[in-house]
């Protein structure tokens, strides 16, 4: 009995050594919990800052959600976007947001109340995108190779702060691709009877519906807009008329005429999978003269003409047989120049050839004018407003859409592209600058809307 007597005695006094150090320790965790480790214990029960946009891979005209969760209540955050374009120059951009009440932030939903842009704009991070800061002067972001994306890297950042701030404190991130060629869209140069371009043609056999698409002055080949309206379901060629290595030189001068643009159009109605009897032509700026001239040519029937922020004269003559249309420094004529030096493209009518006003009363198919209104570029408003008199003159306003955006400049381009209201537009022999005019709140709205009403145009006479 003794000895079991001790045993029992000698457990009991080794529970209590141990139990009296655990409600010591739990005492001084409760103490610690109470003072400096609160925050960290209760953040430990939260999940870690999320950014998402959906979907994080999608075309340049869609538009994605982007939101912020497992915040604080009425938390100041920024959200930024950042991303090189193809010449390896920084674009940046940010909003101020205060998280609401459940910790979230969702820019479909809420205002940015500070950085490049303000209010409610679902895609404000990508039309807001600007130089970084030190970038080179007079930059236009285009893209050249439509076979690989724009990766945008979005962050989360804490407070109200500039992203170009290295002391910036990171809360999330998510990375996005936007692109301007869908899956299953053929990419097809051409060098055919003498036209030089890009075949863009939307997955499947066809026959597609088609646009000839002409870009302005600056020149090149431009496929981005052709290989977007690919992927919306149209074969589109970009064709190159002036300034390229393909076409006959030198290339300060438009050596290409009536003739080119006309085998152009040919060429694209004649393929095996295109709709020969729903072909149109679509232009900016100068684009504009050249599809409204070969639209009023005999031989060429159009389905439709979209013209955007483009004149209906010029001092290019596109009907001499020798196709050589003149030096665009011969053109000088009819530049002017700003306080600055920055080049316009923009002169009296009186100044121009007679012959070379287009017979709009000739346009036998519908037609739509988009213009931007503050245009410093083209006089696009007082072309519109000849152009439109003079389809009401001819009985022919049934076939004649005008599109007018107040705030908007001359690059009116696929949306949410930012809009450059001057850029660099060459170099040698020396640096010159062009204003195109355009706010980027109002240019971005004039890109989104117009866009719509574009293709809600082209399914209207190129499908229907």
């Amino acid at each position: 009995m003794f000895r079991a007597r001790v045993i029992d005695i000698t457990v009991q006094q080794l529970l209590l050594r141990k139990v009296v150090p655990c409600v010591s320790l739990c005492r001084n965790l409760r103490f610690w919990h109470q003072t400096v480790g609160g925050v960290r214990w209760m953040s430990s029960s939260r999940p870690a800052p999320l950014l998402t946009a959906m979907p994080v891979r999608a075309l340049i005209d869609d538009q994605i959600s982007i939101k912020a969760r497992f915040l604080s209540p009425h938390m100041p955050v920024t959200v930024c976007a950042e991303m090189h374009c193809e010449d390896g120059d920084q674009w940046e951009s940010f909003a101020h947001f205060n998280t609401k009440a459940d910790g979230t932030v969702n820019l479909t939903r809420d205002h940015s109340v500070g950085g490049t842009y303000l209010g409610c704009e679902p895609m404000g991070l990508f039309w807001s995108l600007q130089p970084a800061p030190g970038a080179r002067e007079g930059l236009r972001l285009r893209k050249k190779n439509v076979e690989t994306p724009y990766v945008v890297h979005l962050c989360l950042l804490e407070g109200h702060v500039s992203p170009s701030k290295s002391q910036n404190t990171k809360l999330a991130s998510v990375t996005t691709e936007r692109w301007y060629m869908a899956p299953g869209v053929q990419r097809v140069e051409i060098q055919q009877n003498g036209v030089v371009g890009t075949l863009f043609l939307p997955p499947g056999p066809g026959p597609f519906p088609a646009m000839l698409d002409l870009w302005g002055m600056g020149g090149g080949l431009m496929e981005y807009r052709s290989a977007l309206m690919a992927s919306r379901g149209y074969a589109s060629l970009s064709l190159a008329y002036f300034g390229h290595k393909d076409l006959p030189g030198p290339q300060s001068h438009v050596n290409v005429g009536e003739p080119y643009f006309k085998a152009a159009f040919q060429l694209l109605r004649d393929h095996p999978q295109v709709c020969a009897d729903r072909v149109g032509i679509i232009g900016l700026s100068f684009g504009v003269y050249i599809t409204l001239q070969l639209a009023t040519r005999i031989g060429v029937k159009p389905s439709c003409l979209i013209c955007i922020n483009g004149p209906m004269v010029s001092s290019f003559n596109l009907s001499r047989e020798d196709g050589l249309t003149g030096s665009v420094e011969g053109n000088k004529l009819v530049w002017t120049y700003d306080d600055q030096g920055h080049v316009v493209f923009v002169s009296a009518f009186e100044s121009y050839p007679p012959e070379t006003k287009v017979k709009i009363e000739d346009i036998e198919c519908p037609f739509m004018y988009v213009e931007g209104e503050d245009d410093v570029n083209s006089l696009s408003k007082e072309n519109a407003d000849m152009i439109e008199q003079a389809m009401n003159a001819a009985g022919k306003s049934h076939l004649f859409t005008r599109l007018s955006y107040p705030g908007a400049g001359h690059l009116i381009e696929p949306p949410y592209a930012p809009n450059a209201r001057k850029c660099l537009w060459r170099v040698k022999p020396d640096k010159l600058f062009v204003l195109w005019g355009g706010h980027p709140a109002p240019h971005a709205a004039a890109q989104e809307d117009s866009w719509k009403k574009i293709l809600a145009f082209l399914e209207s006479h190129l499908r229907s």
